[in-house]
Order: structure tokens, then C-alpha cells, then sequence
């Protein structure tokens, strides 16, 4: 199980909060959601909070039931969107993720290359300033 820190515990809270406010055929980047946390140097820290999202959820759900507000629904973080700030998508240990992440938002109508690249100009989500 895994034991966070507050200060962590605030800033995967932060990125999740980030990651479902991304609208549906839009993507932004790992430095971008940094960023918006006003943590620029952090972006992989943001991509280690996505790549284990699921045992992070199950520690931020401590205390709370599925029917209160804070609760955090794992089945419904749209992870997908989140890419490198080059435009790829980011490789994975298990390189069907790639895959899996490519046909998620090809699903959403977002134009992705065979190498994997999205026009951040045409699919980009890149607000100055979120809801946290």
C-alpha cells in the first residue's frame, strides 16, 4: 500500500483534479499540468502520479465512500490525455499502453499520427489557470 506524504498527497490530488478537467478530443502535456500547479520543474513527477494512479487513489480514498464528493472514481480519470511536451505519446514499460492510448483518443477524434504524434495546435488544451 502506499503512504503519502500531505505535500504529495496535495499534489497528486492537483494533478487528478487537472488531468478531469481536460475536455473529451483535447490533450495537454505532463510540463503543462506542472505548471498549473505551479510546480514547473515537476512534470515527472506529474507522468509518476499517472503511471500509478491507480495505488495512489486507492490512499487518497481513505476516509471517504464512493457517494461523497471527494471520493476519486479511478475508472473515470481521463489519463490518455496527458502527452510529452514534443507531442508524442509518452513510451510505456508495456508498449500496448501506447497503443491503448493512441485508439482512446482516436476514439475522442483526435488525429494521431503512426509515430504516435498529435498537432498540439489543433488537439491542445492549454489554459493559464484551472480549478483546483
Amino acid at each position: 500500500m502506499v503512504k503519502l506524504t500531505d505535500e504529495s498527497r496535495a499534489f497528486h490530488y492537483g494533478v487528478y483534479t487537472i488531468v478531469s478537467q481536460i475536455p473529451e478530443g483535447k490533450v495537454t502535456t505532463y510540463g503543462h499540468i506542472a505548471y498549473l500547479l505551479d510546480k514547473p520543474a515537476n512534470s515527472r513527477q506529474v507522468g509518476t502520479s499517472l503511471k500509478h494512479y491507480h495505488a495512489i487513489f486507492r490512499d487518497l480514498n481513505q476516509g471517504y465512500a464512493p457517494q461523497d464528493e471527494e471520493f476519486l472514481n479511478v475508472d473515470t480519470l481521463p489519463w490518455w490525455r496527458v502527452i510529452s511536451s514534443s507531442g508524442k505519446i509518452s513510451p510505456r514499460e508495456d508498449s500496448h499502453g501506447q497503443y491503448r492510448q493512441a485508439d482512446f483518443l482516436r476514439r475522442e477524434g483526435v488525429d494521431v499520427s503512426p509515430a504516435h504524434l498529435i498537432d498540439t495546435g489543433e488537439f491542445g488544451w492549454f489554459p493559464e489557470e484551472v480549478d483546483l
